[in-house]
């Protein structure tokens, strides 16, 4: 612009000399109306000049105002690395790469708090994330509110939540709270918030995560912590998922609980994610023990934890089939008590468990698990089941196995149904008496109605029954209408 400007005025200056050398020599000659037209000319020339003039000294001042509003944007752009990636995702870029794992946007959403190797991610557009000044990091606030009405046929032993592990018996006793008449609840204690950030520019790809729901013991909104990590090239410290657990094989349920035999185990751990190829990993972990321990009679018995559970995983995942998980858990289950004196047992398990693509859109998720000593890792766990004392006095670690299928169809693009079937049971001592948890079963079949882009209504049917040792059992059936809204998913 500037030379431009240089340009005009040079042209300006050398038009005026040349007009002057023409009225000079106009000047010598004797017709006075040739000059008096040439002094005309040159008259509105200079007019123009003015005009030129004074349209050069407007362009300068605004190009003068508006040169620091374009230079702001590339010094903010430099400073901020989060701002970059902000734009590169703006303009369609991916900013990390797509998992092979399907995200399947479940209404009891378990697959985005599970960590994946390296810049792996469900969403690679980073969708909700907004950058923090001055750093490389991005970070995404979100809240899910939620409400849930349900009506139970008879008493289901815990109103807020599907536990089959709690159903009540029908062994003759009043006080064991079998029966009842329809009873109905209301919550919304499966509202939850949370935390992410980011920075896959960053070597190592950090990550934090941080999420909660308000099902902490005690009636209302109590708080309830459900993860509370950090990842940092491939080791998570935190609380966050077992390794023997696999959050991507979870049905779709309305019911927040979920099926009694998946494993569901939060716990303070320190874990490892070894990428073996782009589609084999493994995964490495310890993590904290928790001895449950089914007294059996005796008096003042006391879990002992005399060493971490140690597990690992081994993955295999691939985008257009779906995944395989097996896992191994190792543990040392300990008690004590004055009657029995110190002891501990051996404890292990095994599980199985995959997610696997199915016709057009629809998906099959199933897990099985068999083990000694691993009843903490189930879903069911609302009982002491990991081991009990024998008709001698010693501790046995109590065999258990759960088995869990769960199938969904897309019936449209907003319309879809999950049917899931899950069962578990415990090979008993004798000892442990007659109202011992032996069997549980759980089912459920649902329509949920994605209503707006982040608005979902499911309408689900559930049973639930349960077998004690002396062959005594309760069920109950529950029709539950749920809502839930996510701010940015």
């Amino acid at each position: 612009m500037k030379n431009k400007i240089k340009l005009a005025k040079t042209l300006l200056l050398a038009t005026a000399f040349v007009m002057a050398g023409v009225v000079a020599a106009t000047a010598q000659m004797p017709d006075t109306s040739e000059l008096d037209k040439m002094k005309s000319a040159m008259q509105e020339m200079q007019k123009n000049m003015d005009q030129m003039q004074q349209k050069i000294d407007k362009k300068e001042k605004a190009t003068a105002a508006a040169a620091p509003a374009t230079q702001t944007p590339s010094a903010v752009e430099q400073a901020s690395p989060s701002v970059q990636l902000i734009e590169k995702s703006a303009s369609g870029q991916d900013i990390g790469e797509t998992s092979p794992v399907q995200d399947r946007h479940a209404l009891n959403d378990q697959q985005e708090a599970a960590q994946r190797p390296n810049d792996l991610t469900l969403d690679p557009k980073y969708r909700g994330f907004f950058p923090i000044p001055n750093t490389p990091a991005l970070i995404k606030f979100n809240a899910k509110p939620r409400v849930d009405m349900m009506m139970d046929t008879r008493n289901s032993g815990n109103p807020d939540r599907f536990v089959t592990a709690t159903i009540p018996v029908n062994n003759g006793d009043p006080l064991s709270g079998y029966g009842g008449s329809e009873q109905f609840n209301i919550n919304a204690r499966g509202s939850q918030l949370s935390v992410d950030v980011r920075a896959p520019e960053i070597p190592g790809n950090f990550r934090f995560y941080y999420n909660n729901d308000f099902f902490g013991s005690g009636s209302g909104m109590s708080y309830r912590l459900k993860q509370l990590y950090g990842q940092f090239y491939n080791i998570t410290a935190g609380f966050t998922y077992s390794v023997f657990e696999d959050p991507d094989a979870w049905p779709d349920t309305v019911d927040f609980e979920g099926p009694n035999a998946v494993v569901f185990a939060r716990r303070p751990v320190l874990r490892y994610q070894l990428p073996l190829s782009d589609q084999f990993q493994l995964n490495l972990g310890i993590e904290q023990p928790g001895a449950e321990i089914d007294a059996a009679g005796i008096a003042n018995v006391t879990g002992v934890n005399s060493a971490p559970d140690t597990g690992f995983n081994l993955r295999w995942e691939n985008a257009k089939v779906g995944h395989v998980q097996g896992a191994l858990i190792l543990r040392d289950i300990g008690a004590r008590s004055p009657t029995t004196g110190n002891q501990s047992v051996f404890g292990w398990g095994v599980n199985l468990a995959t997610s696997l693509n199915a016709f057009g859109r629809d998906s099959f998720q199933g897990q099985f698990t068999y083990g000694h000593g691993i009843f903490r890792y189930f879903n069911d766990d609302f009982i002491n089941n990991d081991a009990t004392f024998d008709a001698a006095g010693n501790l046995q670690a109590l065999p258990a196995y759960g088995v869990t299928g769960g199938y969904t169809h897309h019936w449209s693009d907003t319309l879809r149904s999950t049917a899931t079937y899950g069962f578990v049971n415990i090979d008993n001592q004798a000892t442990q008496g007659a109202d011992a948890y032996h069997q549980t079963h759980y089912a459920s079949l649902n329509l949920v109605w994605q209503l707006r882009k982040r608005l979902s209504v499911g309408l689900e049917g559930l049973y639930g029954k349960k077998i004690v040792q002396s062959g005594d059992s309760g069920d109950v059936w529950r029709v539950q209408l749920g809502l839930v809204y996510s701010l940015f998913d």
